[in-house]
């Protein structure tokens, strides 16, 4: 029953996604093409400028948070159920979404982002192997 509803609804969460990756929570188009290529120096330069605790939670957890469902991409394609295959295909994705939003402008090219949305995967490809070893008969 889960591997059905996760099957329905993949798509249009992805779509949300993008939508909020280029266009939602107050975006704009940058005037010059940014790149963030050290790792996790801008998440700290981002915690230690914020205003609010609930602006650094939205943002760090968000971008692991809303990537968990993709940790679930097993079950749409059997061959993702391999953690590693799973990670090199969800790498390459999000390394061009990432690219999108520089070459748009609509974002920011950002290895932190990469790093977090990639953590999140891993956190769901672990919940997913809980599910299906626990929940067995609710997982079909």
């Amino acid at each position: 029953m889960l591997k059905k509803f996760y099957k329905f609804i993949i798509l249009p969460y992805t779509i949300f996604l993008l939508y909020l990756m280029f266009f939602g929570m107050g975006r704009f188009q940058y005037d010059d093409n940014i790149v963030r290529l050290e790792p996790i120096i801008s998440t700290f330069w981002f915690i230690k400028g914020s205003i609010s605790w609930f602006e650094i939670i939205k943002i760090v957890l968000g971008n692991v948070v809303m990537f968990i469902p993709f940790g679930f991409l097993g079950w749409v394609f059997p061959q993702l159920k391999d953690l590693k295959k799973l990670i090199i295909a969800f790498v390459s994705a999000i390394v061009i979404v990432e690219a999108l939003q520089y070459f748009s402008r609509m974002g920011v090219f950002d290895v932190d982002d990469i790093l977090l949305n990639t953590f999140g995967v891993y956190l769901g490809w672990q919940m997913c192997k809980f599910l299906e070893l626990r929940f067995k008969r609710f997982v079909i």
